[in-house]
């Protein structure tokens, strides 16, 4: 059952999120050179990788697994999957046909309608991993597609999209296309059990020289007929953007409010010579030319982390890593921040310790996203060893989504200690409902030498995070002192104190 402060937070977002205005800080963020609480995520791409075509269910969930399981060796916490590249599914959907990424011909079932989708879920939250559901949202037809599965939308509604630099797109000014999109929310969200819905940069399409977005029968129907000028046909495209991430969140916290919304902007907001408020930059412009207003989005809480995508180099003349890195700190508003790193670029330029240790000193940044997950799965010049090795030698806990819920979950009780079949267990109970995330849905167990001060802060005290209620001791003749904390983690990352154990090993 949701609760109460859960009840409350849907019906003031609800009636009043288009002017909302949250005074609320971020918690201070943990900044040096170990940080207990740090998002660290990597989006695994489907989009154009063909890969899956040939694989068998079996073959997949061995591929997988295999891939999960390095990942989290390295310290990956979050998995963003791209389930939806061309208004296409990589689970079982009415809405949406089956991806051609993943069958290989788009509409295509795979072998006993396996759902990719749902084996990932079950297996990131098996080791602990959040899985959030990356979704292309107006994007229909890449570069080179002329046909669609007789089940696409677009055989359905082709007046809803428009053609743009050989891409067939839904065209955004349209109130059609966002319910639609809305639909495809709400049937992931209440069916799945995700943790978050993610999108990319992917809003109004990269410009293309010489080519006029063709969006004049809908600026006529929603632009000029509501009041916009001629010349104001930029400020109706990005309201049009503002209106599908408003109703995107809406329909989630009508759906399950812990679930979280997120977007990962292309790396530059505004330059200086667009607004003196811009960053230092000379680039392309997520305000101006994608038409994508993240700052909007963050000052009206509407979404509840932001990822930008800081591709370039320390020391690139037209976008320095450095100083977006600054900006974007400067201007988190009210919601976590990760920052999107490119592995490739960051490994050729040799900039992994720089970039890492320059984050984790800006108190708004607390963590980052590893674009793609297959360099790191390749090792590309040593960054996995770097990562487990180094950077992420120890547990860290995604930060906190207090802006959701500003609570603790209740205490574990009854923490014992027993000599089972499969050894000498720590175990305790805790009352946990898959409907109410404000209860236990997972634990962290510390570990302290004797009479040492118990301090949780401590990442390198962990020893598990683990959603099973016990722990395997590594007994040794009963020679050693310590004592074991045990905390317990809701759906919103918030840490109670915890209760301790003193025992001998």
């Amino acid at each position: 059952m949701i609760s109460k402060y859960i009840r409350l937070l849907v019906i003031i977002l609800l009636c009043a999120v288009t002017s909302c205005k949250t005074t609320q800080q971020l918690p201070q963020r943990q900044t040096g050179k170990e940080a207990k609480r740090e998002f660290r995520g990597a989006w695994i791409q489907t989009a154009f990788q063909m890969e899956y075509k040939n694989m068998t269910p079996e073959m997949m969930k061995k591929d997988f697994v295999k891939k999960l399981n390095t990942l989290q060796q390295c310290g990956i916490n979050a998995i963003i999957f791209q389930i939806r590249p061309e208004a296409d599914a990589f689970y079982l959907s009415a809405l949406e046909p089956w991806s051609r990424f993943y069958t290989g011909q788009q509409g295509k079932a795979p072998e006993g309608n396996f759902d990719l989708m749902a084996f990932l879920i079950d297996e990131c939250h098996k080791r602990n991993m959040e899985f959030h559901a990356w979704m292309n949202p107006y994007r229909a037809g890449t570069i080179g597609v002329t046909r669609f599965a007789d089940s696409h939308i677009y055989n359905k509604h082709p007046e809803w999209f428009v053609t743009y630099n050989k891409q067939i797109l839904f065209d955004p000014g349209l109130p059609e296309c966002r319910q639609f999109i809305c639909s495809v929310v709400k049937d992931i969200v209440s069916r799945y059990d995700v943790d978050a819905i993610h999108m990319d940069d992917y809003f109004y399409p990269y410009p293309a020289a010489g080519e006029a977005f063709p969006d004049d029968y809908s600026f006529q129907q929603y632009g000029l007929n509501k009041g916009y000028k001629p010349s104001q046909r930029g400020d109706w495209r990005r309201n049009n953007v503002n209106l599908l991430i408003h109703e995107i969140k809406r329909t989630i916290l009508l759906s399950k409010p812990w679930v979280r919304f997120g977007i990962s902007p292309f790396g530059i907001y505004r330059n200086q010579k667009s607004d003196p408020d811009g960053s230092n930059t000379n680039g392309l412009q997520n305000y101006d030319d994608l038409y994508a207003d993240i700052l909007y989005w963050i000052k009206q809480g509407w979404i509840d982390y932001s990822i930008p995508q800081i591709y370039w180099e320390i020391g690139h003349p037209l976008a320095d890593y450095t100083t977006l890195v600054k900006w974007w700190n400067n201007h988190a508003g009210n919601r976590p921040m990760y920052i999107g790193q490119d592995v490739a670029r960051t490994m050729k330029a040799g900039q992994l310790t720089e970039k890492m240790y320059y984050e984790r000193t800006l108190a708004n940044i607390q963590g980052n996203c590893f674009w793609p997950a297959n360099e790191i799965l390749w090792n590309n010049k040593g960054v996995a060893d770097s990562l487990r090795l180094h950077y992420h030698r120890y547990p860290a806990l995604i930060p906190a989504y207090k802006h959701l819920c500003d609570c603790h979950p209740q205490e574990v009780k009854k923490l014992k200690t027993e000599w089972t079949a499969q050894g000498f267990l720590l175990h305790w109970e805790a009352p946990q409902d898959p409907n109410n995330p404000e209860l236990a849905n997972y634990f962290v167990v510390y570990r302290f030498e004797g009479n040492e001060a118990a301090d949780i802060s401590d990442p390198s005290k962990i020893v598990a995070i683990t959603k099973q209620k016990y722990y395997l001791l590594p007994y040794d003749n009963g020679k050693l002192k310590y004592k074991y904390v045990v905390t317990a983690v809701d759906r919103f990352h918030n840490e109670n104190a915890g209760k301790s154990k003193k025992v001998k090993l």
